[in-house]
């Protein structure tokens, strides 16, 4: 049944997208405060994926760019429903519906903001189930739906259209290049589809998943129960059902540089003589544990705080921080051959084969 999100969910919707994100998605405190300043005391209504209409017109909406930029240039708020209104204009069809195309601090938000602002309903489903960097890294292009055309939205009122067919590739390469020179941040509207499309081919539920998610850490940490376990009961029940802890220690370097409008880099923490290393391009995709891979794209790497459980992005890393890191399975439809082919290890250039989190390590989080 559709439910109704309101200014109370997003501080919980926030934390849990971030954990989803797994490092990626842009940062959580900025994503809620842009809800919040559209939605105040309204409500989104938020449809389940397995119960709309087959001919539902669903947009998705984002922001894309380098998260170490989003942190600095903070959008004026106005371009993600611009980029909604550009693609309506140019397909001739008006949105009935919007929808994530990744989880993440700031990419769950901006459909909520859109809605917020144009009464649209959000469907709650995403086209990774966690962040990625790429826009053609998404199990619409996986599953048959093409990105083009892309609807893009500056700051200053830029308005671009990309229509690349079906090379997903070439649209990711176009949309990165113009948002490289708009700043190195920008808006989108891509993947326009149909309500049977979502269903064929987005990651259901991700939304209140990552709600119930960051529910359950907050509730945890209040009544003095172990934040981590709730993570792991909070998740037992869902596509995401694997839980492993990789490391706790402390983060004691992090080498990060902004290029080609990612966040690439290295983390390394340390416990004793043991070290975890994690390389990202904004998003953790491998961990190394004294040499040896522990996890690997797409099965998620979330670096949380050692106490709290809150999760912490590639941009926010810094030296000193005690921290854990956890691994989380994707679900089937993410591991197929043709997904693997799109946003698996070689996708991002990494010799290591896709070996999944549970086949990896045995410790459970508790």
């Amino acid at each position: 049944m559709p439910w109704k999100l309101a200014s109370a969910d997003l501080e919980d919707l926030a934390r849990g997208a971030t954990l989803l994100g797994t490092g990626g998605g842009g940062d959580p405190y900025i994503g809620r405060m842009l809800v919040e300043r559209v939605l105040g005391d309204g409500a989104i209504t938020v449809l389940d994926p397995d119960e709309i209409d087959d001919d539902l017109f669903v947009i998705p909406t984002a922001q894309m760019g380098a998260p170490t930029v989003m942190v600095e240039k903070i959008p004026a708020g106005t371009e993600p429903t611009q980029s909604l209104r550009i693609l309506e204009e140019h397909v001739g069809r008006t949105a009935q519906a919007t929808m994530p195309i990744e989880c993440g601090g700031i990419n769950s938000m901006i459909p909520l903001v859109v809605a917020a602002e144009t009464g649209l309903p959000v469907v709650d489903a995403d086209g990774m189930g966690r962040a990625f960097p790429e826009l053609s890294m998404e199990t619409f292009a996986v599953y048959g739906v093409n990105g083009s055309p892309l609807a893009l939205a500056g700051e200053r009122g830029e308005r671009v259209i990309i229509d690349t067919g079906d090379d997903n590739r070439q649209m990711e390469w176009l949309a990165r290049a113009i948002t490289i020179r708009l700043g190195g941040v920008a808006h989108i509207a891509e993947y326009a589809m149909s309500g049977a499309d979502v269903k064929r081919t987005a990651v259901p539920r991700t939304l209140s998943m990552g709600l119930s998610l960051g529910r359950a850490i907050r509730e945890a940490r209040q009544a003095k129960r172990s934040p981590f376990a709730a993570i792991s009961d909070a998740l037992s029940t869902t596509l995401y059902s694997e839980v492993r802890e990789l490391f706790v220690g402390k983060v004691v370097d992090v080498e990060r540089r902004t290029t080609e409008g990612f966040a690439k880099g290295v983390a390394r923490v340390a416990s004793g003589s043991s070290e975890l290393e994690i390389r990202f391009q904004n998003e953790n995709l491998i961990a190394l544990r004294d040499g040896a891979m522990v996890a690997i794209v797409p099965d998620l790497i979330c670096v949380l705080d050692a106490e709290t459980a809150e999760p912490i992005t590639t941009e926010g890393l810094r030296y000193g921080q005690r921290v854990r890191v956890i691994g989380i399975s994707t679900p089937e439809m993410m591991r197929t051959p043709g997904a693997l082919a799109a946003f698996g290890p070689a996708a991002f250039g990494l010799a290591e084969q896709f070996r999944p989190i549970e086949s990896l390590v045995d410790t459970l989080v508790t």
